[in-house]
């Protein structure tokens, strides 16, 4: 398994790109916002599930990717296929 970079590293690297995924993310945060029927996207569960990855992004623990992952994953079930 490949050493992990230093911090400064990945920031040298990958701040333009985080930064604009996080504008793409407000703006379109805004757009919903602005539209007429903003009260009917404020309880889609689609919107709640946007606000829970944003509460796991905003915490220090570990893991968030996969944490994000599956906020926006359905459980296992084990009889999918029957």
């Amino acid at each position: 398994m490949p050493e992990p970079r230093h911090a400064r590293k990945v920031l040298d690297s990958d701040f333009l790109s985080t930064r604009h995924h996080i504008l793409d993310v407000a703006a379109a945060l805004d757009r919903i916002d602005r539209a007429p029927d903003a009260d009917v996207a404020a309880v889609d569960r689609r919107m709640q599930q946007i606000a829970e990855a944003l509460s796991v992004l905003a915490d220090d623990n570990p893991d968030r990717a996969e944490r994000v992952q599956m906020v926006f994953s359905r459980p296992y079930d084990p009889a999918w296929h029957a």
